[in-house]
C-alpha cells in the first residue's frame, strides 16, 4: 500500500486548484440560468425534481474543495511514508559505512533497496551524482524534492557529518533513533487525538437529530401560529437556514478535526467534505 501511494507534485496541485474552482463557477452559472429560466436543464433530462439555487453552490463548492481534499489526503500519506522509512535508511547506512563503505556509496547501495516511496528519491540522487553533481548538492536536492520536516531537518546534518568526516555512523545512529521517536510520538499524538475528532462528528450528528426533531415536532405544527406576537417563519425558510448552518458547522468542524488530528487545517478538507455530505443529505431527506 505504501508503495502504491503516489507523489502529488505542487504544479499538480495548482492545475487541481485551478481547474475545480473553474468547474465550480461553471456549476453556479448553469444552476443561475437554470433557476431563472434562461435554461431548462432537468426538463431536457425529464427530472421533476426542485433544485434551488442554494443547491447549486453547494455542489459547487463540493467541486471546488473535493480535488483538493483528495489530493492533500495522498499527500499525507505520501509524507508518512517517507518519514516512517528514514529510520531504515538510516540504518541502512550505518550498517555500511561499518563495513567500510563512504557516505555516498552507502547512499547509492542503500537505493538498490526498498524504502518504499524513498527508493526512487534515492536513485534519482544517484543519478545525478553519476551525471557529476556533487554529493552536497544532490542531497540537497534530495531534501527539497521530499520536503518533509524530518528529511529538511536530516539533510543539513548528514551534509555536515560529511564534511566533518570521522566515524560519520555516530551522527546516522541517534538521528535515525530520534527520528523514530519522534514518529512513534506523532503516531501516538493521532491516537490521543481520534476522540476528541470523534466529539466533532458526534457534535454534527446531535445537531442534525435536533433540527430533524423539531422539524417533525414543532415547527411543521406551528406553521402560521403568531410566537410572542411575531408570525412565524414559513418552514421552508427555516429549513433554508438549518441547511446553511449545518453545512457551515460541517466545514468548519472539519477544518478543526484536521488541525487536531494530522496538524494542518487542510488535512481537514476531507472531514468538511464528508460531514457537508452527510449534513446536506440528511435534512434533505429527513426534513
Amino acid at each position: 500500500m505504501v508503495r502504491k501511494t503516489p507523489k502529488v507534485e505542487r504544479k499538480t496541485k495548482k492545475i487541481a486548484v485551478a481547474v475545480s474552482v473553474a468547474v465550480a463557477s461553471a456549476i453556479i452559472l448553469i444552476g443561475y440560468l437554470n433557476i431563472y429560466g434562461y435554461l431548462d436543464i432537468l426538463g431536457y433530462f425529464n427530472i421533476d425534481i426542485t433544485i434551488t439555487l442554494d443547491d447549486y453552490v453547494f455542489f459547487a463548492f463540493l467541486a471546488a474543495i473535493s480535488p483538493i481534499a483528495v489530493l492533500e489526503y495522498v499527500d499525507y500519506r505520501w509524507r508518512k511514508a517517507v518519514d516512517e522509512r528514514l529510520p531504515d535508511l538510516f540504518r541502512s547506512i550505518v550498517q555500511a559505512q561499518e563495513v567500510g563503505m563512504t557516505l555516498p556509496n552507502a547512499l547509492e547501495e542503500a537505493a538498490k533497496r526498498d524504502y518504499g516511496p524513498l527508493t526512487s528519491e534515492l536513485k534519482r540522487m544517484t543519478v545525478q551524482i553519476s551525471w557529476g553533481a556533487s554529493f552536497e548538492d544532490a542531497l540537497l536536492a534530495f531534501g527539497k524534492r521530499v520536503g518533509t520536516v524530518l528529511t529538511q531537518r536530516a539533510v543539513p546534518m548528514i551534509i555536515e557529518a560529511s564534511r566533518a568526516g570521522g566515524s560519520v555512523e555516530k551522527v546516522f545512529d541517534p538521528m535515525g533513533k530520534f527520528i523514530q521517536t519522534t514518529n512513534l510520538l506523532e503516531k501516538e499524538r493521532r491516537t490521543q487525538t481520534r476522540p476528541y475528532i470523534a466529539i466533532i462528528y458526534v457534535a454534527l450528528f446531535v445537531f442534525l437529530f435536533t433540527i430533524v426533531l423539531l422539524f417533525k415536532t414543532f415547527f411543521t405544527s406551528g406553521e402560521g401560529v403568531p410566537l410572542l406576537s411575531t408570525p412565524t417563519m414559513a418552514p421552508a425558510e427555516m429549513q433554508r437556514i438549518f441547511i446553511h448552518l449545518s453545512l457551515i458547522q460541517g466545514f468548519f468542524g472539519g477544518l478543526v478535526a484536521g488541525k487536531m488530528g494530522e496538524g494542518t487545517i487542510s488535512a481537514g478538507l476531507k472531514h468538511s467534505l464528508i460531514m457537508m455530505l452527510l449534513s446536506f443529505a440528511a435534512l434533505k431527506f429527513f426534513l
